[in-house]
């Protein structure tokens, strides 16, 4: 009876690495199946307890030891939600590290990171909104089928409310898996007004298309060339091939320079000026948190903040004894 060759140990994943991280490191990558970067990251913030702790052994690092190096992050100008993401780090290795060997506590255990400031998204003013997204990218001549592209782009980003990531990904008509690759995450229905969109957690919504997108998109589907992969790609690059989002956020940039907009733009901001803008005008929270694919209201409740702020800038305008 042949005997099977034993199977090979898994490579170290940082051999300059003490033995239990490396340890550690290796079941995130085999077990949990985690990505190469977020491992990494993992790693990194690791190493730096490593070196914080320089003369202490991983079992010796006690609560007291935790607590002095979150408060010296703290005293170099690292943000809250790094910090926060650092003792997370540190938690689930010496969660993992408890099941090794015997240790008298998680000494990350009921340390919390520094409140994080609240910070209200940002929003156009509508005027600056329509500006915008409505403006050609050529005063003059004939647009080029790019200008079309980005005005199809700009207008329906802002006109559903779209992330960047679902507008990327939306196809010309739902396509069914193939060989030729997977099934449409997102598409256009043209004769209902509505655009279909998979977003975070694989969730698919549904939401309404205003005429001057659907115009927008009429104009460019009017030039669009078929994909050069073969595929439905709705916005499509230089090249032919389906737009990133990096490229998406490139061009809008430029457009926003180009048209004069007073704050630098990028994707999110026309996702929330949109939540912000219908929010202002209809007080539905339920709608504009279906229309925006949140999980939580409380995730959309944000806006509400934004749209105190506009009622704050009408008052102090136009009341007689506001200032």
């Amino acid at each position: 009876m042949s005997v099977p060759d034993p199977a090979p140990a898994p490579p170290d994943p940082d051999p300059a690495a003490p033995e239990w991280l490396a340890a550690y490191l290796e079941q995130l990558r085999s077990q949990r199946k985690l990505s190469p970067l977020t491992i990494e990251a993992y790693a990194r913030d690791l190493r730096e307890l490593a070196a914080l702790s320089v003369a202490l052994e991983w079992s010796q690092i006690g609560h007291g030891d935790i607590r002095r190096h979150a408060s010296s992050l703290r005293a170099k100008g690292l943000n809250a939600r790094s910090i926060a993401r650092k003792l997370s780090s540190w938690r689930g290795f010496f969660t993992w590290l408890g099941g090794q060997i015997a240790l008298p506590a998680n000494p990350v255990d009921g340390i919390r990171a520094p409140k994080r400031a609240k910070t209200l998204p940002k929003a156009l003013s509508v005027d600056d909104a329509v500006h915008l997204v409505a403006s050609p990218a050529r005063a003059h001549g004939t647009p080029l089928p790019a200008d079309l592209c980005n005005h199809a782009m700009f207008e329906l980003m802002y006109s559903s409310g779209l992330r960047v990531s679902e507008l990327a990904s939306l196809d010309l008509h739902y396509r069914k898996a193939d060989a030729a690759g997977p099934a449409s995450l997102g598409w256009i229905d043209q004769a209902g007004a509505e655009v279909l969109v998979t977003g975070k957690g694989g969730k698919m919504r549904t939401v309404p298309v205003g005429k001057a997108a659907l115009a927008a998109l009429a104009a460019w589907l009017a030039v669009r060339t078929p994909p050069a992969d073969g595929g439905g790609a709705l916005f499509l690059n230089g090249r032919g091939a389906r737009i990133s989002a990096r490229v998406l956020q490139l061009r809008l940039k430029a457009h926003g320079q180009a048209v004069g907009t007073p704050v630098n733009v990028h994707p999110h901001v026309l996702r929330h000026s949109f939540a912000s803008h219908v929010l202002q005008s209809s007080g539905d929270l339920r709608a504009v948190q279906e229309m925006l694919g949140h999980s939580s209201i409380a995730s959309t409740q944000v806006y509400t903040s934004l749209d105190f702020q506009h009622l704050a800038l009408v008052y102090d305008k136009t009341h007689p004894r506001a200032k």
